[in-house]
């Protein structure tokens, strides 16, 4: 979907010049290897070694913490926030009212708060609920600080006994019991996963018999003139990282691991794999993006 960006970077200096060592410190560090090998995997455009990618996908996060919603609003035009009250209307969430048992909630990689704290919400505001839980999980620490501040801004969710946010890595959840959840969400966030196929095993794994598995994530454009004009805008999209929030490797990142996310029908097909069945997918703005979803039964 995206061009390989050819831009020439501007000159570092400052804190993005220590970011640059950093990654490059981290590539330089990798042993020789086969791009087809088992033990390596691609960040953005490189080939690294496994062990790596968590690290060096770490340091991006926390690089682009405190902008992460400029960072969204640049990388989609302020699309991402129609995309996400989509979602979150298409799922739908929240306890019925001939229930009795609240729901369990996970928002993986969802660290920055907006889609679970949408999601309750909505639950709220439209069912009435408001005893069911949410567990907010990221890998990265500077994350979930953001998601935090975001609740105590919001004057809600802030030290809820309801919610809680955790620091785990999406592919294992070790802290998540196994058929404990209800409804998993994951959003623009999968692809950073070292190993995607894990990451919706576990995703599997933590849901109980009949549990909901939602996805939002950058995807192929099925529109050759949107195709064309997005990537017009993804050669500009680093530079714009740059001059926005003095960061244009992180930017430039983000936009490569687009790319690289599998399309729509392959990871139709991963989520199948997992065990998932009733699994479908919409796309959003031609396939810019698009909502994956699956069962388990």
């Amino acid at each position: 979907m995206l061009g390989p960006v050819t831009i020439s970077r501007p000159l570092l200096k400052g804190s993005r010049l220590a970011r640059t060592s950093t990654l490059l410190r981290l590539l330089s560090s990798a042993p020789p290897s086969s791009p087809d090998s088992p033990t390596t995997t691609h960040f953005g455009s490189k080939t690294v070694p496994t062990t790596e990618k968590e690290k060096m996908v770490g340091h991006v996060f926390s690089s682009v913490a405190s902008k992460y919603d400029i960072m969204n609003d640049v990388m989609s035009l302020g699309i991402h926030r129609l995309w996400k009250h989509h979602f979150i209307n298409k799922l739908d969430p929240g306890m019925r009212r001939n229930s009795k048992q609240p729901l369990e909630f996970i928002d993986v990689a969802g660290g920055s708060g907006d889609i679970a704290f949408g999601i309750l919400d909505y639950a709220n505001e439209i069912h009435q609920d408001r005893v069911s839980k949410m567990d907010i999980v990221d890998i990265n620490a500077d994350m979930l600080k953001e998601g935090e501040k975001r609740a105590y801004e919001l004057g809600r969710y802030y030290q809820d006994p309801r919610v809680r946010f955790m620091v785990q890595n999406g592919e294992k959840l070790e802290k998540i019991e196994s058929n404990s959840k209800d409804i998993y969400t994951v959003s623009f966030g999968i692809r950073n996963f070292t190993n995607i196929q894990a990451g919706l095993n576990t995703a599997y794994r933590v849901l109980k018999p009949g549990g909901l598995f939602y996805c939002l994530e950058f995807s192929k454009i099925d529109n050759q003139l949107m195709d064309w004009g997005y990537q017009q805008w993804a050669k500009v999209l680093p530079v714009m990282g740059s001059v926005i929030a003095d960061d244009f490797d992180s930017y430039q990142y983000l936009v490569e691991s687009i790319e690289r996310f599998p399309d729509q029908e392959t990871f139709k097909s991963m989520i199948e794999k997992a065990g998932f069945k009733s699994v479908g997918y919409e796309n959003l703005t031609s396939g810019v993006c698009a909502i994956h979803w699956g069962v388990k039964v």
